[in-house]
């Protein structure tokens, strides 16, 4: 159930990328105690995009999922902004994140909802 988008304004080959989403996939899932086979990853990299008004590297993630618990994000931010950042090179102070806890009746997959 949860789903990770990355964006970025760095354009990364086709392998880091690969890299990047399977260390995401499992980082998130193992961080909220989800089976990864319910874990999604997408990322759209090479985005037209300004941070404090520059064009210097920059990133946007956002992460959704059933039962996001507030108490996770923290961590998770930390986390993720390292995962970033050893990935793609982009500076910690140039990603942003938004969480989003999203209630089950909402989610849909496999013809039904969680």
């Amino acid at each position: 159930m949860p789903y990770l988008k990355i964006t970025t304004s760095k354009s990364v080959e086709s392998q880091p990328r690969q890299n990047l989403m399977k260390a995401a996939s499992k980082l998130v899932a193992a961080e909220l105690g989800k089976p990864e086979q319910y874990m999604m990853v997408s990322m759209r990299e090479a985005a037209a995009m300004l941070f404090a008004g520059t064009d210097e590297p920059c990133a946007f993630l956002e992460l959704r999922g059933i039962g996001l618990p507030e108490s996770r994000t923290s961590k998770l931010s930390q986390l993720l902004c390292q995962l970033v950042e050893s990935h793609l090179g982009v500076g910690k102070d140039r990603i942003y994140i938004n969480f989003a806890n999203v209630p089950s009746n909402l989610w849909g997959w496999n013809e039904g909802i969680f």
